[in-house]
C-alpha cells in the first residue's frame, strides 16, 4: 500500500482550501505502551488532527525536550520494537484514514536498513518519513528509496537556516517542509514567536510546498497564532504531557481528545 504522499498532499489541500491549517499531532510509538498508544493516537485524530507523526523511540534524542525524552524511555523500558512502529502506523492508518508519518532520528533506519524500511513503511500505510539529524547532503539514498515507495521525505528547517540552505533542502524534500519555531528542543513554550513567522516567509520563497510550524505550540491560542501564516500547526509534547499527567489510560485519552479538540478550533480561528 504505498503512495500514501498523495493522501498527505490532499489533506493539506483541503485545509488550504478551508482557510485554515492542518493539526498535525505527534506521538512515539509504545508510549504508554503500543496499544495504549495506537488508542491515544486514535484520540487525537477522532479529536480533530489531521494528520499524525508516529514518533520511533530512540535512545538519544538529541532534538527532543525532556517531556518526549520521558516518553521515549516509557517505550524503549517497555520493549518497543520497530516492528511495533510499523504496526501503531498500519492500525492508526486503516481505523482512522489519516495520513500518518513517522519521525525518526537517522541511525535507526540506517540500521534497519535503509530499502526496508521504506518498503515496511510504506506496507504499513505510512505517508513519508520525518528525518531530522539528516543533513540532506547525506540523503539521497533514503530519497531514491521514499520515491520508489510513494513515501515523502520531510526535512527540518530552523530559524539559524541561511537562504542558499534553505532553498538546498526544501528543493529535496517533499510532501511538506517542516519549521522548527525556534532554535532549541522540543517541548511547550509561552511564545511562539516571530521568528517562526519569518522563517516560513523565507521558507516559502524557496519552495511551493506547504510550511508546517513545529516545536513549542501547547494551546488554542499559539495553534491560530502559528494557522495565520503556516500551512499547517505541530504538536507533540502537550499531547504526550496529557498523557503523562493522567492517572490512567482513560482520563489520558480523554484528555488527548480533547485538547485536539481545542487545537482543532484554534487553527481555524488563524489569529
Amino acid at each position: 500500500m504505498s503512495g500514501n504522499i498523495e493522501l498527505l498532499s490532499q489533506v493539506l489541500a483541503t485545509a488550504k482550501t478551508e482557510g485554515r491549517a492542518a493539526l498535525v499531532g505527534y506521538l512515539p510509538a509504545g508510549f504508554p505502551t503500543v496499544d495504549g498508544g495506537v488508542r491515544a493516537i486514535r484520540a487525537m485524530v477522532e479529536g480533530g488532527c489531521d494528520i499524525i507523526e508516529v514518533g520511533l523511540p530512540h535512545s538519544d534524542p538529541v532534538l527532543d525536550g525532556p517531556v518526549i525524552q520521558t516518553a521515549d524511555d516509557i517505550a524503549l523500558r517497555g520493549g518497543v520494537k520497530i516492528s511495533d512502529v510499523m504496526d501503531t502506523i498500519r492500525e492508526v492508518h486503516t481505523a482512522t484514514g489519516a495520513p500518518v508519518l513517522c519521525m525518526t532520528y537517522w541511525n535507526p533506519v540506517d540500521r534497519y536498513g535503509v530499502e526496508r524500511f521504506a518498503a515496511d513503511l510504506a506496507a504499513a500505510g505510512g505517508a513519508g518519513c520525518i528525518l531530522p539529524d539528516l543533513p540532506v547532503e547525506e540523503s539521497e539514498v533514503w530519497r531514491k528509496a521514499a520515491e520508489l515507495h510513494g513515501l515523502a521525505t520531510v526535512f527540518v528547517v530552523a530559524p539559524s537556516s541561511r537562504d542558499d540552505r534553505l532553498a538546498r533542502i526544501t528543493a529535496a524534500g517533499s510532501g511538506f517542509v517542516y519549521a522548527a519555531s525556534l532554535m532549541g528542543v522540543t517541548g511547550t513554550r509561552e511564545s511562539v514567536g516571530r521568528q517562526a513567522q519569518d522563517l516560513v516567509e523565507r521558507t516559502r520563497t524557496t519552495t511551493e510546498l506547504p510550511v508546517c510550524v513545529g516545536l513549542g505550540v501547547s494551546n488554542p491560542e499559539q495553534a491560530a497564532e502559528v494557522a495565520g501564516f503556516a500551512d499547517g500547526v505541530i504538536v507533540g509534547s502537550a499531547f504526550v504531557k496529557r498523557l503523562l499527567d493522567a492517572p490512567d489510560l482513560e482520563s489520558g485519552l480523554t484528555a488527548v481528545s480533547a485538547l485536539a479538540g481545542d487545537l482543532a478550533k484554534g487553527v481555524r480561528k488563524r489569529a
